[in-house]
């Protein structure tokens, strides 16, 4: 990999490579395909139209998949000098980011769908597709480096701007999908992103980031929820089994939530109260201290390995348990296709659902989903 920043990180250090760059609309891809564009690569751009309705999203939707999102990738793509298309994925996004994300909140869990959507769409369909029209790689706008190893093979390294870095929901990748990868932002903090699209001349250059859920352009994920699986009347109970109050389905809840929980009496020493627990069997949604919502060990399903093979034997790592979250250390180890994980200290709000991303050091080691939690009895505080 080159030192200098601003140099593309992946497949682009070697011959000249025919690359796809996934153009969202954002300032990000947009300098991402601009410089595996300049760095003498044969670049075509593309843009994912991945709601079968596009019309029916608001205008000034924060999401990545809006009209409007389409017409700033095409302006960019004619800046840079490249060819442009749209590419329907709608009904692939459907199946696989949208129904899972509906089905894992309505079995109690907590879903990262930008991570299902890397996995899925811009890491499996888009490159499957991508690498069978003769592309040698895809390169998008994701803050993360790859370091190519002396011997061959790659690593994934974390961004060097921390408060950027997107390695979390890029863990899910496997070697094959590392060797035709192209992250060229990730030696570069996102003010020296936007100072760059100015001189280059983007349009999007002060764009606003996304913060939202592509699919839910009003940020009601609840609202979205509730359309999709209706309401269902359940109880909400305390750590004792008793009713504290009720709620329109239990969907709607996450663990460590504390707002928006419709207790109709306070606790009885008066503090807080927390969801510690979702149950969509029977409907019910606990609620208890927030000393409840330490977690002090996991166990994780589906893991890949990202650029490697399965580590073997009981290892330290760090992990990081949520797409913003801090790094904690732990001892992980792979027993009958499970990861477990033991933290050195507790971690609050940890869900089933989410995923639980390995580092050693810089590097990404894999990625699982967080299937069952460890929890502090609160008795032991």
């Amino acid at each position: 990999m080159t030192d200098f920043p601003g140099a593309p990180s992946g497949p682009s250090t070697g011959p000249r490579l025919r690359v796809l760059a996934a153009m969202s609309g954002g300032v990000d891809s947009a300098v991402a395909a601009a410089r595996a564009a300049e760095a003498g690569h044969e670049v075509t751009g593309v843009h994912l139209a991945l709601s079968s309705n596009p019309q029916s999203f608001r205008t000034g939707a924060r999401g990545c998949c809006t009209l409007e999102d389409s017409r700033d990738a095409r302006r960019a793509a004619d800046v840079i000098g490249i060819p442009f298309y749209v590419w329907d994925l709608a009904e692939r996004f459907r199946e696989d980011v949208i129904d899972d994300f509906v089905a894992e909140y309505a079995a109690g869990r907590t879903p990262n769908p930008c991570l299902r959507c890397n996995e899925k769409i811009k890491f499996a369909a888009l490159l499957d597709k991508a690498v069978a029209l003769g592309f040698d790689a895809v390169c998008t706008g994701h803050y993360a480096r790859i370091v190519e190893l002396p011997g061959g093979g790659r690593e994934l390294h974390r961004a060097i701007d921390p408060a950027k870095d997107q390695s979390y929901v890029l863990g899910v990748l496997d070697a094959e999908q590392l060797a035709h990868s192209l992250f060229p932002l990730g030696d570069t903090t996102k003010e020296e992103i936007r100072l760059e699209a100015e001189r280059r001349g983007l349009a999007v250059a002060k764009k606003p980031d996304s913060h939202d859920i592509c699919f839910i352009a009003d940020g009601d994920t609840q609202g979205f929820l509730a359309r999709h699986l209706g309401t269902a009347t359940g109880d909400i109970v305390d750590e004792a089994g008793a009713k504290v109050g009720e709620h329109d389905g239990a969907y709607g809840f996450t663990i460590g939530q504390r707002k928006g929980l419709r207790i109709g009496r306070p606790a009885p020493d008066g503090k807080p109260r927390y969801v510690l627990d979702i149950s969509p069997v029977d409907n019910t949604v606990t609620v208890g201290p927030v000393e409840g919502l330490d977690v002090l060990g996991l166990t994780a399903i589906r893991p890949r390995w990202c650029g490697a093979q399965a580590p073997a034997g009981e290892a330290r790592y760090t992990a990081q348990l949520r797409a913003h979250g801090e790094e904690v250390p732990v001892t992980a180890e792979l027993v009958d296709g499970e990861l477990r994980v033991r933290l050195d200290r507790a971690v609050r709000g940890i869900a089933p659902g989410q995923a639980v991303v390995l580092y050693d050091g810089t590097r990404v080691v894999g990625s699982a989903t967080i299937a069952e939690t460890e929890r502090r009895a609160v008795a032991e505080i």
